[in-house]
């Protein structure tokens, strides 16, 4: 039976949202104090030292909220053996991104730390085991399913700490994509997915005005890999909607200009021979930026991605099951025309590895 949020319901969680951004705001304020400095190097974008680690608003938002909504609105819960794993490994993940951003580890320890996180998450049972495919009908994958479900997890969570390069770039994208799912959530009755997106844009909604047009604070690891977990979390969780087939897309939609861009780079640097841990400034957005785009024009682009992500993700819930895997290729040549813009950016500046 599909639920309805009453007017006054959706008032009162607004109001809830806006006192969680304010508590946000409150600690990117404190960080800013704090000082926990990001240096300037070859591969970063910014000239001057500038304090990161503004994440924590985001993520001591959240679970505050969770904490909140974990005691009063059950029917909103996950059962528990979910709900704990799921907070649990997410609190985890920025605990060990906030030591990171202090002390700089190498990457195979952030991914070693990403790893045990998405093993407790899918350990406690939150993995895409059914795939309700066109033409095909219900596929019950087992192991392969929880296979699956680690590889989008680790791929989400690092996509979006890659794509934390330029002002207000990851911070919209977060902002924007869980807007939506919320939205989406709702006509669902999803209602984990529901407030838990709705929290999550809370807390970066709280960070963003510290991040852009300039920056006064980055989110740091601890913010940018905490909202690709979540995120990630969240389309598993997506998966779960009864009345839309194939749902377990509906993230990858809404981030599909992050994971194209994460994916492109991915590719060119394996084709080139290069190693894929070692540090570099080849994302499109990247490459945009250093070809002399502006970086608040670049960001917006990218949450024009995701609102165009979420116009197809209404279109997809809409269409007739044939139809849905066509759908799915509409970001596609959006993306392939960026990637050909940004193309000739780099041409005329001269750069030479395009």
């Amino acid at each position: 039976m599909v639920r309805r949020m009453t007017l006054l319901a959706f008032a009162k969680h607004l109001m809830f949202a806006a006192g969680l951004a304010l508590l946000s705001a409150a600690l990117v304020a404190l960080m800013i104090r704090l000082r926990l400095m990001d240096r300037p190097d070859a591969r970063k974008a910014h000239r001057q030292p500038t304090p990161k680690g503004g994440g924590v608003g985001i993520v001591v938002a959240f679970l505050a909220g969770i904490a909140i909504l974990y005691r009063y609105a059950h029917f909103s819960r996950l059962a528990d053996p979910y709900f704990r794993g799921v907070i649990l490994a997410a609190a985890a993940i920025a605990l060990v991104a906030l030591l990171d951003d202090m002390r700089d580890w190498p990457f195979i320890v952030k991914l070693t730390a990403q790893l045990a996180a998405a093993l407790l998450a899918i350990g406690s049972g939150v993995y895409v085991e059914l795939y309700n495919v066109p033409y095909f009908g219900p596929l019950h994958l087992g192991a392969i399913g929880a296979m699956a479900t680690l590889v989008w997890i680790l791929f989400a969570t690092n996509a979006m700490n890659f794509i934390d390069g330029l002002d207000g770039l990851a911070g919209g994208v977060t902002l924007v994509a869980a807007g939506v799912l919320a939205a989406i959530a709702e006509r669902q009755s999803g209602w984990f997915v529901y407030f838990a997106a709705l929290l999550l844009a809370a807390g970066v909604a709280g960070f963003l005005p510290f991040n852009f047009p300039r920056a006064r604070i980055f989110m740091g690891d601890v913010g940018s890999q905490f909202c690709g977990f979540i995120l990630a979390m969240l389309g598993v969780a997506a998966s779960r909607f009864g009345a839309v087939e194939m749902s377990f897309v509906l993230v990858p939609l809404l981030l599909s200009g992050v994971l194209f861009d994460v994916a492109f780079t991915l590719l060119r640097r394996l084709l080139a021979g290069e190693r894929l841990t070692e540090a570099h400034r080849g994302h499109l957005y990247q490459v945009a930026h250093r070809s002399g785009m502006a970086a608040t024009l670049i960001a917006p682009v990218h949450w024009g991605f995701a609102v165009f992500g979420g116009l197809v993700c209404v279109i997809f819930m809409a269409a007739p099951p044939p139809l849905k895997p066509l759908v799915l290729l509409a970001p596609l040549p959006v993306q392939l025309a960026w990637l050909a813009y940004v193309a000739r950016l780099a041409r005329r500046a001269g750069l030479s590895t395009w």
